[in-house]
């Protein structure tokens, strides 16, 4: 059996610390966290900003530039997976669940409450969809193809193992075999392990929430674990199976159920105003980007309130995600040249989501702003399934919904015990399945612990703070690539 690194084991004591805390004083362990997440929206907001904007140019740059002709891996390597069947994959581990839930909730939500237009107005409508697309579009795409070019390429270019802090040799030499290596690691694996405890509890309550309007299935913590319970019964027996048949096939199967409800979505609703609204959105959506990028409303208090909720909230989030998926982007994109890993990693996702959030937002605004069914009023667990209830074959469709979030469910979390798997074992490309089981239990313990004790907001909270010292790590990274990359372009010449 493959070594079980310290990483594992200094972790597993923080977590034991924090649950623990969460459960003997939630309230507490909440009130802190809330402010911590406050402080740290208010006084790094502007950082947050430039971070994810710089991520997204050099994103651009590396697809044109002439670092796009390295490949990951050997010369002679080639892709391990299909095109098709990568981008499922990372499409799968990057958003999953958040497409089916906030397709529709999302856009209503800036609809009825806009960052800068008067409400349920045109002007809000059209702002509500340019900033869907910038928290679901091209900027998280690019922070996640950076992370994941920067592990791909020393792991399998520079042959070192597949850790965050491998990727940082170039700057600390063998320091990163150290203490400093593994606090860096340890963060890593903090946040990926809380922040799929967090989407298991999240989901859970979300599926709960659907089961309810459908079938009406009770609303609690009985119903909760068996969810909880069923998934990481499904999520560790797909991990068992290994990647190249458990989350392969799973992926493939999100891809073709999301195009199937997503056409679905197309036909049976406003179908000339959806595609009218999204090639509008696309272009406002580039037209203010740069504004939209980089505004931070240091002059208006209620615009500032709007975007530290969300704007800020959202880049946090996706920075505390991206060890996780990023190191499984990593994973897959083994024999692809940077040119192609990048734009694939950045531009396809983009265009899915946009057409997604434009079919599901214009349909669910659409019914809200003719009277056809109050949306905005609804919790947001069960805003698409009312969406669907106003549309022709409601059942199916939210059949559809259901089955897609329990598979992008089980796909996202058995992405995650492989990572953590991977984490544990000083970076092993096939972490034994009796580590990738334990980190499953881990996980799936910490939500219902959670759960149980009302401790899930302030877990939230917990993560969207790790995110600042782990966004320093991720700058480091970016300089580490670069001094490598470059020796390696000079010596080629």
């Amino acid at each position: 059996m493959k070594r079980i690194s310290k990483v594992f084991y200094i972790t597993i004591v923080l977590i034991v610390i924090a649950v623990g805390y969460g459960v003997i004083n939630p309230v507490h362990f909440e009130s802190i966290t809330n402010a911590g997440k406050a402080l740290v929206a208010s006084t790094f907001g502007w950082y947050y900003m430039l971070l994810m904007t710089a991520l997204l140019l050099i994103s651009i740059f590396m697809i044109f530039s002439p670092y796009g002709k390295i490949r990951l891996g050997k010369d002679t390597d080639r892709p391990q997976f299909a095109t098709v069947t990568w981008i499922a994959m990372l499409f799968s581990a990057g958003m999953g669940i958040g497409l089916v839930f906030y397709g529709a909730a999302e856009p209503l939500s800036h609809y009825a409450v806009p960052a800068t237009e008067d409400p349920q107005t045109p002007a809000a409508y059209k702002e509500a969809m340019r900033k869907t697309f910038l928290h679901y579009g091209l900027h998280i795409w690019s922070l996640y193809g950076m992370v994941a070019l920067a592990l791909a390429y020393f792991q399998f270019r520079k042959g070192q193992p597949g850790l965050i802090s491998a990727t940082l040799q170039p700057i600390f030499g063998d320091k990163t075999k150290g203490p400093l290596g593994t606090i860096i690691d340890v963060l890593a694996v903090f946040a990926t392990a809380f922040g799929v405890a967090t989407s298991l509890g999240l989901g859970a309550v979300q599926i709960n929430a659907g089961l309810n309007y459908l079938f009406g299935f009770s609303i609690g913590m009985q119903s909760q674990i068996v969810i909880v319970t069923v998934v990481t019964i499904l999520f560790i027996g797909s991990a068992w199976s290994g990647l190249s048949r458990g989350i392969r096939y799973l992926s493939n199967t999100n891809l073709i159920l999301a195009v199937a409800l997503l056409g679905l979505v197309l036909i049976l609703g406003p179908t000339l105003l959806i595609m009218n609204m999204f090639t509008d959105s696309v272009g406002g959506y580039f037209t203010k980007l740069i504004d939209m990028s980089m505004g931070t409303a240091p002059l208006n208090g209620e615009n500032r309130g709007w975007l530290d909720g969300w704007t800020i909230f959202y880049w946090a989030w996706w920075i505390s995600w991206s060890p996780f998926v990023s190191m499984f982007i990593a994973r897959v994109s083994k024999g692809r040249t940077i040119r192609e890993f990048m734009a694939g990693v950045l531009l396809v996702p983009s265009f899915f989501a946009f057409l997604w959030f434009s079919t599901f937002g214009t349909t669910a605004i659409e019914m809200q702003s003719n009277g056809t069914a109050d949306l905005a009023s609804l919790n947001i667990e069960v805003v698409a399934f009312e969406m669907f209830n106003s549309m022709p074959f409601s059942l199916v469709l939210s059949l559809f919904a259901i089955l897609l979030v329990t598979s992008f469910f089980i796909t996202s979390a058995d992405s995650a015990t492989y990572v953590l798997g991977m984490q544990s074992t000083y970076g092993s490309l096939t972490p034994p399945n009796s580590v990738k089981v334990i980190w499953g239990i881990i996980v799936s313990t910490i939500a219902l612990v959670l759960l149980s004790a009302g401790g899930l907001l302030a877990l939230q909270n917990t993560i969207i703070i790790a995110a600042l010292p782990f966004s320093f790590i991720i700058v480091l990274m970016l300089f580490a690539l670069f001094k490598s990359m470059n020796e390696e372009l000079s010596k080629m010449k």
